[in-house]
This record gives structure tokens, sequence and C-alpha cells, in this order.
């Protein structure tokens, strides 16, 4: 028991809010070196032919496609792949309910993301009245099964949810009210589902407790502070994946070749106005 006491106590300390201040050059410094071991992880990904799926989810607001942005902005989206689907069309609604989301799974070297998944279901669906208790119920149980085969199939599969305080998601929201840069990512079902915190956190609770699996565990990120969230969740994700670095021959730029015979022609080419 002692030693459990000690476990629980160490695992409080870890988790605590960090004092220390992250500056935004310490920021772009450690990002840089992520973004480095992040195309490791993808060369190794294709060399070794696994299949990654990643998926996120969390309360609007909570950082969701920043944190996928950081992930993805160097490397090739023919690698990682993004995936987030619309609504679903009136034949798709006919279908099993997760049968949309099968064939996005990835194939060998493949890398995943998606920007919401078929926990819809136990989140947005549920809250908003898209679907029927029993069809939630239907869901919870059915989910860990599937994703049971989705791992016994060969597929690493990492699902983050990133936890914002009210406090935060309410600045986030309003910002995306004010500044018009950001106007595009306030939905109507947003502005339904703001005031509905605590529907979403019974949700959420009930979420977990279906599936919060050992073969396929939920992965919680605090993201009040998102430069913070997007470093520790990338560093998390890489932690549990035993990549390796590929070996790769030295590139070196062949010579161009000389200009010969040719001319530059005398064409009035319509250069675009240099206002910068």
């Amino acid at each position: 028991m002692a030693k459990k006491v000690k476990r629980d106590k160490a695992a409080r300390e870890d988790s605590a809010v960090p004092t220390r201040k992250l500056t935004a050059g310490d920021y772009e410094d450690e990002l840089y070196r992520l973004h480095v071991e992040l195309v490791k992880l993808q060369q190794w990904v294709q060399a070794s032919g696994s299949k990654i799926c990643v998926v996120f989810e969390g309360r609007d607001g909570a950082g969701k496609g920043g944190t996928i942005k950081a992930i993805t902005e160097r490397t090739s989206p023919r690698v990682f792949r993004v995936v987030a689907l619309p609504a679903p069309t009136n034949r798709e609604k006919t279908q099993m309910y997760l049968q949309r989301y099968v064939p996005h799974l990835p194939a060998a070297g493949e890398v995943v993301i998606f920007d919401r998944s078929w926990y819809n279901r136990a989140g947005v669906e549920r809250v908003m009245g898209f679907c029927t208790e029993e069809q939630v119920q239907d869901f919870l149980q059915a989910v860990p099964l599937v994703e049971r085969a989705i791992v016994d199939s060969g597929v690493r599969l990492f699902k983050y949810w990133l936890e914002v305080s009210p406090q935060e998601q309410t600045r986030r929201l309003t910002d995306r009210i004010e500044d018009e840069r950001k106007i595009w990512k306030l939905s109507p079902m947003d502005l339904q589902s703001y005031g509905r915190w605590y529907d979403y956190s019974r949700a959420r609770d009930d979420m977990f407790k279906a599936t919060d699996t050992e073969f396929a565990p939920w992965l919680v990120a605090r993201t009040d502070d998102k430069r913070r969230a997007r470093l520790n969740i990338i560093s998390d994700l890489l932690s549990r994946i035993p990549y390796q670095p590929v070996k790769r021959d030295k590139v070196v730029l062949p010579k161009r070749q000389k200009a010969g015979d040719y001319r530059e022609p005398d064409y009035p080419y319509r250069y675009i106005a240099e206002r910068f």
C-alpha cells in the first residue's frame, strides 16, 4: 500500500502545472527539435510499413487544430494524413455508425490523424440530441470491440483528449468572434454547445468509463497553455512509438548544366506587383 501511495503522489507531482515560463524562443527551439524527430518517425513508418492512428478529441476551443498543425507542418501529407470528416450524408446515416470511418484507417507506411472521430457519437451527437440514448449505449459497448480489432490488425492507436478550462474556453471563443482571421473557426454548433459545459462533462465521463482500455487508453492533455500542450503532446506521442532513425545516403546536389546556346527570351512576362 505504501508503494502505491508513493506512486500516486509521484504521478500527481509529475502532472502538476509547471511554473517555469515557456518563452517564444524556448517554444520554437523545442518545436524544431520535435519536428526533426517527427521526420525521423515518418521515415521509419515508411521503411517499416508501420500503421499509426492518432485520434484527437476535446471540447470546442481546446486546441485540436493547432496541435494537429504543429504535428504535420513539417511532414509529408502523403504519410501524415489528416482526416476531418464532414457531417454524414443521407446514405452514410443508414450505414453502421463506424462504417464511414473504417476506410480512413491507416495502411502500411501511413500515419492517420483524426480531427474528431467516431467519438462524435459519445460527445456532440449525444449532447446536442442528434442520436438516441440507446444509440449512444450501443456505441459505447461496441467501440472497445472495434478498437481491439483495429489494434489486433497491427495499428498503433493513440487517443488524446484535450482538456481546457471553462475560463480559457470562453476567452478563445470570444477571440474567434472578435478576430476576423478566426471567425471561420466558430460554427453555429459551437455557439449552441457552449452553454452545455456540464452536459459535455457528463458525456466525457461516460465515454472514458466505457472506452478507456489498456489496449487503447485515453491520454489527457491540459491545454490552457497551447504552446506547452503542443510540445507535451508531440513529445508524448513520440515516446510511445519505438521508431529508429533510418539510414540515408548523403545528399549531394548534382552540377547544373551549362547554358550552351540557350538565351533568355525577350518575352513580356506578366509579373505581379511587388508591393512588399
